[in-house]
C-alpha cells in the first residue's frame, strides 16, 4: 500500500500550517512508499501546476532525497543551479518556477517516513524562522504518525473477548487504549475503524435507557483498566476535574454509587468488556 500504510491527512494539514506561519507561497510533500525506498509527492499547496504531483523522490537524489539520506533539513537558494544537490528533478521544479527550496524529513523512531518542502519563486535565502517553522510542521506529522502507528498496532492486536482471567484484563486494557486514542486521530475513517474495534471487544451497545456519552464511556474504560482519575486525564487529554465530572455523570446514569459499581453496571449493559 502506498504512503507507508497511512493517509495524507497529516501532510495536508502540515503544509497549510507551514504556509500560514512562514508566508511561503508554495509547499508540498509526501510519505514513504512501502518497500520502495522512495517518497511520493502526494500533496501540493499553493502550486500553479501539477508538475510536482506524484513525483517519486529517491534517497540521495535532489534536495528532498538529500534530506532523506541525511535525515536532516536541507535548503538551497537557487535549486537548478545549486552545486550542493543532484539535479534529477530540475524539470518539474523549473516548470513550477521554484528557486529557493527547503526540505525537512519526517523522522519517526529514527526512520524517515516523509518529506515536507517549502519554496519561493525567487532566489533569496530562507531564514532560520522559516526553517524552524518547517521543522515544527514535520514534528507535527511525526507525532500524528506515532499515534496512528499505535492505533494500527492496537487494531491488529484486538481480538474478541477471551475466556477469562488475564486474557480479559488484556482485552479491557486494549479497549481503554483504543478509546483514549480515538479522539486524537485526525482521519475520520481511521477514527471510525478504532471505535468499531472497540465495539468488537464489548458484548453489546448498552441496555435500554442507558445512553452513555462518548467521553463518559472513555473515562469508564480507563477506570475499568485500573487508571486513577489523574492517569485517565493524562491518557484522554482532559483535566482531572473534567474526568471527575464525566465519571459522576456516568455513575448517575448507571445508578451507581462508586467507581466499581459504575464499571460493573457498564459491563452488565455490554458497554464495557
Amino acid at each position: 500500500m502506498a504512503a507507508d500504510a497511512v493517509g495524507t491527512v497529516e501532510i495536508q494539514g502540515a503544509l497549510g500550517r507551514l504556509r500560514r506561519t512562514t508566508g511561503l507561497p508554495v509547499a508540498f510533500g509526501g510519505l514513504m512508499e512501502n518497500g520502495r525506498g522512495q517518497i511520493r509527492i502526494s500533496e501540493l499547496s499553493g502550486t500553479a501546476t501539477c508538475a510536482l504531483l506524484s513525483l517519486a523522490v529517491v534517497s540521495g537524489n535532489g534536495l528532498g532525497g538529500k534530506a532523506v539520506a541525511l535525515a536532516r533539513p536541507c535548503a538551497v537558494t537557487d535549486y537548478t543551479s545549486s552545486r550542493r544537490i543532484s539535479h534529477e528533478y530540475d524539470i518539474p521544479v523549473a516548470a513550477e518556477g521554484l528557486y529557493s527550496v527547503l526540505a525537512v524529513p519526517v523522522v519517526v523512531r529514527r526512520r524517515v517516513r516523509g518529506v515536507l518542502y517549502g519554496a519561493l519563486r525567487s532566489a533569496q535565502p530562507l531564514g532560520d524562522r522559516t526553517l524552524s517553522a518547517a521543522v515544527e510542521a514535520a514534528r507535527d506529522v511525526e507525532q500524528a504518525l506515532v499515534v496512528r502507528d499505535e492505533a494500527h498496532g492496537l487494531l491488529a492486536a484486538a481480538q474478541p473477548p477471551a475466556a477469562s482471567g488475564a486474557a480479559w484484563e488484556q482485552v479491557r486494557e486494549a479497549h481503554a487504549a483504543l478509546r483514549a486514542l480515538a479522539p486524537r486521530i485526525g482521519d475520520p475513517a481511521l477514527r471510525a475503524e478504532l471505535l468499531q474495534a472497540c465495539g468488537l471487544l464489548t458484548a453489546g451497545t448498552g441496555a435500554a435507557g442507558v445512553a452513555l456519552a462518548p467521553r463518559e464511556l472513555d473515562v469508564l474504560a480507563c477506570v475499568a483498566a485500573g487508571s486513577t482519575n489523574a492517569v485517565a486525564a493524562e491518557r484522554l487529554g482532559l483535566r482531572p476535574e473534567t474526568v471527575k465530572g464525566y465519571l459522576r455523570s456516568a455513575m448517575r446514569k448507571l445508578g451507581a454509587h462508586t467507581r466499581g459499581e459504575a464499571v460493573a453496571a457498564a459491563r452488565r449493559t455490554g458497554a464495557l468488556p
